[in-house]
């Protein structure tokens, strides 16, 4: 991905105009890193910002903290290489296990008051799968914020010629700042900020595009004719996504190992996504939450896979090597097109963007791994019952030396041709066996302390033979001798690391003893009364701020863009 840029193939023209629109943007990053740094006073202020927000500043910071390297930069490589069904990760692989999160299982997440989706693991199972989900989010979290760094410095070696080196210290130094500032209060309203920075620079980039190729129908036409055919038109059964050639095994892939695998594994378990939610103000506020960020995520995909359709059609370092049997750079796709189609001032905005998606990304993964880090790492296997202001200080020194590993980790993503093979590899190692033993556990109440971490341990290594076995689900550090590759072996391993999690759970549960019910009361489904995670002015609110509303109104919007671009 960085041998364009040190070549000098991809610089974007930038003059003293982006450069004031930058500076700008980032005073206000750090202004609210500042302003945030006032308001934190105890740990439950710098790890869950007192949980105190409203509903509809969690909701934008829900999707804003996703909106880093895997939408932006993955989502356009992937629209470039794959079309229209890319369509899959939003409408089937994000969307309803985000409404199932805020009907299910924020209840259960505020309501028991607990500071991290690994310490609901504590209450249920113990310490064992606890230790294990603990130590298994804090790596996917320095791998994954590594992602997104390595991304942001490599947009600021394009814009300014810097060594990629230089650029990661300094792009890793402004996420530091403000999030060892104010915590995650800063993180989440800058994350909002972002939003709307990343909105105002992809929409207008996709309306020039498009206006560019002949609006739809233009475009439909320049791809039927290019090399992935009238195929990358329709979303279904999406086998050169998935790398399947049955398009029954393609669609059963896209259903259960992305729909249900990864995409439930990742909404409802991944503690970077549920942080956001626990800072909200009361219960049917953190529920709003996701069923809020739901909405935008469903239409994400027009400003972001469309313009990487666009960019292969209409950049000649994507449109001819794919046509010509090549291997394009689908990475930079989004870059070329910004390169391409915008005049200084509005490429200022288009930058700021970018770097506003790196960075709420990283930011996101950093405020999660020091939370996980302070609580359920320090606090409760190596220094106990210190004051308070001891964990607030751990909290911050582990924001400094996760930013200092995600430095390393960065350049680990430049193996992979196509990021979002790597983070669907990652997801299926560690989000796939954790929603199966969560999943199992909530519903289940006879699943016992043991079972809990053994199928954990036995998910994970089942995900990591299938990747190992894989021809290049590890990037390219091993070959495989199974025919899988892409996304399609992330698929495979996700299922893989459920169903043998699932199996392992189950055996050992008949031969180990349960917990008694009297424990288990607001940690499994059936043994909750509903009264114990209710709001009391829920009553009180309008019929779009009830939650089973909501999510009501957003299936059958999502249902209804499935048909569309079916």
């Amino acid at each position: 991905m960085t041998v364009l840029a040190a070549e000098g193939a991809l610089r974007l023209d930038t003059n003293w105009v982006d450069y004031l629109l930058i500076g700008v943007y980032f005073a206000f990053v750090i202004g609210i890193g500042v302003l945030a740094r006032r308001s934190v006073s105890s740990s439950i202020d710098f790890f869950l910002s007192g949980r105190s927000l409203p509903a509809w500043v969690t909701g934008l910071a829900f999707i804003s903290a996703n909106l880093g390297a895997v939408e932006i930069i993955g989502m356009s490589a992937n629209g470039a290489n794959y079309g229209i069904p890319t369509v899959h990760y939003f409408w089937v692989g994000a969307v309803p296990a985000m409404l199932f999160l805020g009907v299910v299982m924020m209840p259960f997440y505020y309501g028991s008051k607990v500071r991290s989706v690994p310490e609901f693991m504590r209450r249920r199972f113990g310490t064992g799968a606890h230790l294990v989900n603990a130590l298994s989010f804090a790596i996917a979290q320095l791998l994954i914020a590594g992602i997104n760094l390595y991304l942001l410095a490599n947009i600021v070696e394009i814009i300014l010629g810097w060594p990629l080196w230089v650029s990661l210290i300094v792009a890793a130094a402004i996420v530091l700042t403000y999030t060892s500032l104010g915590g995650l209060s800063a993180a989440i309203y800058n994350e909002v900020l972002q939003f709307f920075v990343i909105v105002a620079a992809l929409l207008p980039l996709t309306l020039i595009g498009l206006h560019k190729v002949g609006w739809w129908g233009g475009l439909k036409e320049k791809v039927a004719a290019s090399a992935g055919g009238a195929e990358q038109l329709s979303s279904w059964p999406g086998t050169a996504l998935t790398g399947f050639d049955s398009p029954f095994w393609s669609v059963v892939g896209i259903v259960l190992g992305l729909g249900f695998v990864l995409s439930f594994g990742y909404w409802t378990t991944n503690f970077v996504e549920v942080q956001r939610a626990m800072a909200s103000s009361s219960i049917s506020a953190a529920q709003r939450a996701p069923i809020i960020g739901a909405f935008p995520k469903m239409f994400v995909p027009f400003i972001v896979i469309f313009p990487g359709m666009i960019a292969a059609v209409l950049v000649n370092e994507i449109s001819e090597p794919k046509n010509n049997g090549g291997s394009p750079d689908y990475n930079n796709a989004l870059l070329y097109l910004i390169r391409d189609l915008l005049p200084n001032g509005m490429l200022g905005v288009a930058i700021a963007g970018l770097l506003a998606s790196f960075m709420a990304g990283m930011a996101a993964n950093i405020s999660a791994f020091n939370t996980v880090f302070s609580y359920d790492l320090w606090e409760t296997y190596v220094v106990k019952d210190r004051p308070d202001g001891y964990y607030l200080a751990v909290g911050r020194a582990a924001t400094v030396g996760a930013t200092v590993i995600a430095i390393g980790t960065a350049t680990f993503a430049a193996s992979y041709s196509n990021i979002m093979n790597y983070l669907q590899t990652l997801f299926g190692f560690f989000n796939a066996p954790l929603f199966a033993t969560f999943i199992l556990g909530m519903f289940w109440k006879r699943m016992t302390a043991t079972a809990g971490w053994t199928g954990l341990v036995a998910g994970t290594t089942a995900a990591i033979l299938v990747g190992i076995a894989s021809q290049d689900a590890l990037g390219g550090l091993s070959q495989g001798w199974v025919g899988l590759s892409g996304q399609g072996a992330s698929f495979v391993a996700a299922g893989a690391a459920f169903v043998v999690d699932i199996i392992v759970s189950v055996l050992v549960t008949l031969v180990t003893k349960p917990r008694e019910e009297s424990e288990l009361r607001g940690l499994v489904y059936s043994l909750t009364p509903k009264m114990d995670f209710h709001d009391d002015n829920e009553e009180a609110l309008a019929w779009y701020q009830k939650p089973n509303i909501l999510a009501g109104v957003g299936v059958v919007i999502v249902v209804g863009l499935n048909i569309i671009f079916w």
